[in-house]
């Protein structure tokens, strides 16, 4: 019988017609599989290396073609997570995650460690290491890890990057500067942004490896005790998480509530848009319009901070880019409030839900595994709220933040002709703005034409061309051989990879009939009409007591799950966003289904049984 497997790396072709020198030119040479880096010369220990590995597209958080600059965001993940689990923790089963880019898409695979005597030798280095951050969990993150974030965002801030001006100005003269702080100010300042982005993502990893840890090792446990105990009833053990990460969805809700409470509901509910609002209430003399503006403005930093998408490309619109986003949610709980329904969350019901879960399965449990089962709870409940929150930090907040500077370097470079626009930036790798930046302060320093000029407008053409390609052509959703087991614990509760799944990608005709299969994310079972959103400018088509059908959902659209009778998305497992957040508003949820959103249509009635996770297309 044949062997079972997706192509190899070397087996996935470039579509036709792709400029091939283009194409490598804009990712980093080690990212790339060593045919398409070397051609037939590619060195058989890497092209068996590449083999042996089984690797899977990130669709969860790069759905999308990688433009080069946005690449830095896996480059950097794919070192810090890596190296925590492998040189800093050390992980016992597990070593790092490998990534590759193929025909522009990111993919990744898993190096887990198989010998049993090296998993034990393994298991005393992360014993005392994890054993230290779990004992002071709360102390680290209040006291070294929140502090230490925020300082990095607001380095980040800090940073400038000014034109050249004609002349320097004489203080570079009379106090001795001995440099030119215009020209090594712009270089230093792009390098010491793009070292503030790889420390906040440090920062990301520092404490997550622990926190899938720590709730895989009380869902093993379970699982060993409990053979049949349903993946929510697990996942419901550590719920009703008060989070950072929900803060702007909640400022929301308060601003609704003020805004019925002032009397102003009808006069905000008038307004087409954000900019329509501002305009009026800004010149307004109205006491409680003022009142209730001020307290807009002031929820706008940091909670407005905020990516509508994963936080991870640069097209995402963010609410303080585009303040409609959050006015038009805004706008949707005043209408709630006026028809009477509460605006509290499903927080405190869960918290009670969780005790009397964890009680009933506590009790079948003999007085020996009652004190670890007692242990691995309070452990997971104790680090789980970070498995979220750090997000707020890093993807929202941070990379608002940072685009915004890579904004600033954009329309810098487009103003000296090096760019068409300034969003073109994106299409250049990281240490190619570098140099650009050194070309563009050389030529101002000689007083000479910018070769940037006349390189960068049509290499970056071409780029637009390949990318246009790519996205035209999508590849498998995995390669190479599948594992007999996972043991990687963010493949198995982020990405939702198992054994199952992979058969389930191995075997998608069957998945093309009227039940689809995925991860019983949230429990509840409910009926409704299906409404298919494949981007956040589609999230105005939800409407009251639809269930959304997704590829992916981001944090930021809590505001959505609060209207909908269920979710159900292509990909993630137990620790996806999607997943976490519908169990916090209560929702029932399927995630992990594979091809969902393909095989629904807009409008048609379907069952979502968040159960057993099943999703039956009734109509």
């Amino acid at each position: 019988m044949a062997e079972r497997r997706f192509p190899y790396p070397d087996e996935v072709k470039l579509p036709e017609g792709i400029d091939v020198e283009t194409y490598k030119r804009m990712y980093p040479y080690y990212r790339l599989p060593a045919v398409v880096l070397f051609g037939k010369d590619a060195p058989k220990e890497l092209v068996e290396w590449e083999r042996n590995q089984f690797w899977y597209q990130d669709s969860l958080h790069h759905y999308d073609v990688m433009p080069p600059l946005d690449d830095l965001h896996p480059q950097n993940w794919e070192l810090i997570l890596s190296t925590y689990n492998s040189r800093i923790f050390v992980v016992p089963p597990a070593n790092g995650i490998p990534h590759k880019i193929v025909n522009g898409y990111l993919f990744i695979s898993f190096v887990p460690v198989l010998d049993e005597k090296e998993v034990q030798r393994r298991l005393e280095y992360f014993q005392k290491r994890a054993g230290h951050y779990y004992q002071n969990w709360n102390s680290i993150y209040e006291k070294s890890w929140k502090p230490e974030a925020e300082k990095i965002i607001k380095e980040m801030e800090a940073l400038e990057f000014r034109d050249l001006p004609e002349f320097e100005d004489e203080k570079v003269v009379f106090e001795h500067m001995g440099y030119s702080p215009s020209a090594y100010s712009l270089v230093e300042n792009w390098l010491k942004l793009m070292l503030l982005e790889q420390r906040l993502w440090w920062k990301h990893f520092e404490m997550l490896n622990l926190g899938y840890a720590a709730y895989l090792l009380f869902y093993q446990f379970l699982k060993q005790k409990f053979p049949d105990i349903p993946d929510q009833h697990v996942a419901l053990m550590v719920a009703g998480i008060d989070v950072i990460l929900f803060k702007p969805d909640l400022e929301l809700r308060r601003l609704a509530k003020l805004a019925v409470e002032l009397g102003i509901a009808e006069r905000l509910l008038s307004f087409a848009s954000a900019e329509e609002m501002e305009a009026e209430f800004s010149r307004s003399k109205n006491e409680k319009e003022v009142k209730w503006f001020n307290e807009w403005n002031n929820a706008k930093y940091p909670w407005f901070y905020y990516t509508t998408g994963i936080g991870f490309y640069h097209h995402e619109p963010r609410w303080i880019d585009d303040l409609n986003i959050p006015f038009n949610f805004l706008k949707d709980y005043i209408r709630k409030i006026q028809r009477g329904e509460s605006l509290e969350t499903a927080t405190e019901r869960l918290r009670k839900q969780r005790d009397e879960i964890a009680n009933r399965y506590r009790e079948l449990l003999s007085e020996e595994d009652r004190k670890l089962f007692d242990q691995y709870l309070q452990v997971a409940r104790t680090v789980f709220p970070y498995v979220e929150e750090h997000n707020f930090f890093v993807e929202h907040w941070g990379h608002t933040v940072f685009y915004r500077k890579l904004r600033e370097v954009g329309r810098l470079l487009h103003k000296h002709g090096f760019l068409e626009s300034p969003d073109d930036i994106f299409y250049m790798a990281w240490w190619e703005v570098a140099l650009a930046l050194q070309d563009l302060v050389t030529s101002w320093g000689v007083v000479m034409p910018a070769v940037g000029r006349y390189y960068w407008p049509r290499e970056i053409a071409k780029r637009k061309e390949v990318l246009k390609k790519l996205r035209e052509v999508k590849p498998p959703p995995a390669m190479g051989k599948p594992p007999e087991v996972v043991t990687e614990p963010f493949t198995v509760m982020l990405w939702g990879v198992t054994r199952e799944r992979i058969e389930d990608w191995l075997g998608t005709a069957a998945a093309a009939g009227k039940v689809i299969k995925g991860f019983p994310a949230s429990p509840g079972v409910v009926e409704g009409k299906a409404v298919v959103v494949t981007s956040v400018e589609e999230l105005s088509k939800v409407k009251e007591g639809d269930i959304l059908v997704c590829p992916n959902t981001s944090p930021a659209w809590g505001p959505v799950f609060a209207k909908v009778k269920a979710v159900v998305s292509d990909i993630g497992g137990l620790m996806a966003h999607a997943a976490i957040v519908a169990r916090e508003y209560g929702v029932p949820a399927v995630v992990g289904t594979g091809n969902a959103s393909r095989l629904i249509k807009d409008g048609m009635k379907i069952k979502v049984d968040g159960f057993n996770g099943v999703v039956e297309i009734l109509e």
